[in-house]
């Protein structure tokens, strides 16, 4: 007896959604030739399968009648969850519509320094403005650790200040940055025209920390315009958030290359100075990028969109 439940269980498992659709239909329409056109199947087509479901379960489920069909008492357990299964079928349908239509949702992100602190604040004001229906959760981390992030699934989009290249990965360049030397109020240099890399050399620097993009685009300027490597600089201190480079530099610890993104309130306010240096500009772009295989849902590609178009407004700064 167990056998045969065995056998029959393993037959189950072969039977199709389409021979499921010719048992339901075959009931509801109570005739071979209408249910054939029902299911746009021919007449022998639909016999077939209700025969293959019989033999594959070795049991009778309809009888052939003069007057019509009617159903075994194991053609009327199967056609009951047949009708439950296709019903369930036409239910996910309807809800994937649904989640096309509907425009909330929830993205997870993450965002080197510059960008996550200074930039998408205020670019997700702009943007709940219109959608308060989508969440934004923004981790925070410098740009390697994003785009580990990106790649190993743990965010859905990131911003990140360094240019990947790994092919798994959709990137586009997104809003542009500037490094500039940042010095605190009073410090001898603080309204200078101009400075030279030579004045430079014996001042104490403040930099980030290895893996951020602020730095590596510092390092490569001073590579290729240069030929110096950062040891050529007297560094005073090596910290982990732009934030913390910026109090170094108001507190006299020392000088800075820093993202305009982060100071233009100090330069306003005069705790900071920009300091011009001769035959020098550190630019460079922030980069939108998430993975390939990455299934965009409505919100997402509303969002990408809103970034995309998205205009940064610095206020002006001083000359």
């Amino acid at each position: 007896m167990i056998a045969v439940a065995v056998m029959a269980y393993d037959g189950f498992r072969n039977i199709t959604i389409q021979q499921l659709e010719t048992l339901v239909a075959l009931v509801e329409e109570r005739s071979f030739s209408r249910a054939s056109r029902r299911v746009c199947l021919t007449q022998p087509s639909l016999t077939k399968h209700v025969k293959n479901m019989e033999e594959v379960l070795n049991v009778r489920l309809v009888n052939r009648e003069r007057m019509g069909i009617s159903l075994t008492p194991e053609g009327k357990v199967l056609y009951d969850y047949a009708r439950k299964l296709l019903h369930l079928r036409e239910e996910a349908g309807e809800r994937l519509v649904r989640t096309q239509d509907h425009t909330g949702g929830v993205i997870d992100m993450h965002a080197s320094t510059i960008p996550a602190t200074y930039i998408l604040p205020y670019v997700l004001s702009d943007f709940r403005k219109i959608h308060p229906d989508i969440r934004v959760n923004v981790q925070m981390a410098d740009s390697e650790e994003s785009m580990d992030a990106i790649l190993n699934q743990q965010s859905e989009i990131g911003i990140i200040g360094k240019k990947p290249l790994n092919q798994k990965l959709n990137v586009e360049p997104l809003w542009e940055d500037r490094l500039i030397l940042a010095v605190p109020r009073g410090h001898r240099m603080a309204g200078r025209g101009m400075v030279t890399w030579a004045e430079l050399a014996g001042e104490p620097f403040v930099v980030r920390e290895k893996g951020s993009a602020t730095r590596e685009v510092f390092e490569r300027y001073l590579r290729d315009a240069l030929n110096w490597t950062l040891s050529r600089l007297h560094i005073a201190v090596e910290l982990g958030s732009s934030e913390a480079v910026k109090e170094a530099v108001i507190a006299g610890l020392g000088i800075s290359m820093i993202s305009i993104h982060a100071v233009e309130r100090e330069l306003l306010s005069g705790l900071l100075y920009e300091v011009p240096v001769e035959d020098c500009r550190i630019e460079r772009s922030f980069y939108l990028i998430y993975r390939r295989q990455l299934a965009l849902m409505r919100h997402h590609q509303i969002f990408l969109d809103f970034v995309r178009s998205h205009k940064i407004h610095r206020e002006q700064l001083p000359a």
